[in-house]
C-alpha cells in the first residue's frame, strides 16, 4: 500500500566521521555534485554520486536549512537523501573571517601538486563563502 502524503515526503540525512548532523523531512534537496548542483523531489529515481564543496540546501515547506559540505557522497534511495561527508557545517556556523583568510593566504605555487593543494583550498573557502551568504566571491587568478 502506498500512501500519497508520504510519497511526496523526502527524508534526508547527513552524517560526518563524527556525528549524525541531520535527520529530517524535506519536500526537495540540493545536493552540490561534484558536476554541478542536482536538485531531489520525492519520487527520483535511485543514484550515488560524488559531491563536490558547496551548498547544500534541504527545505521543507518555507523552511530552508544551508550547509556547506566539503565533497563525500550522495545517496538517492526511496525518497531518501543520504549524504556523506567528511565534513559539514550549518551556514550559521561558518566562520566567514577563517574562510576570507584561507583564501587570500593561498600563495601561487611552483609544481602542479601544489598549484591543485591551492586550488581546493581556495575552492572550499569560496564555498563556505557563498554558503554564509556573502555571494559571489572574486576568482583573484592570475592572467598567464
Amino acid at each position: 500500500m502506498s500512501d500519497t502524503t508520504t510519497e511526496k515526503i523526502l527524508k534526508c540525512v547527513v552524517v560526518t566521521p563524527e556525528r549524525a548532523l541531520v535527520d529530517a523531512t524535506a519536500d526537495f534537496v540540493a545536493l552540490p555534485m561534484y558536476d554541478g548542483e542536482l536538485g531531489v523531489l520525492p519520487g527520483r529515481a535511485p543514484l550515488i554520486g560524488r559531491l563536490g564543496y558547496g551548498e547544500l540546501r534541504i527545505r521543507n515547506g518555507q523552511e530552508t536549512r544551508r550547509f556547506f559540505v566539503d565533497g563525500g557522497f550522495a545517496q538517492v534511495r526511496a525518497n531518501t537523501v543520504t549524504v556523506l561527508t567528511a565534513r559539514a557545517l550549518k551556514a550559521e556556523e561558518i566562520n566567514t573571517a577563517a574562510a576570507e583568510q584561507a583564501l587570500h593566504e593561498t600563495q601561487p605555487a611552483a609544481t602542479q601538486e601544489t598549484q591543485e593543494a591551492r586550488y581546493k583550498a581556495q575552492e572550499r573557502a569560496r564555498a563556505q563563502l557563498r554558503v554564509a551568504g556573502h555571494g559571489t566571491i572574486r576568482e583573484g587568478r592570475e592572467a598567464h
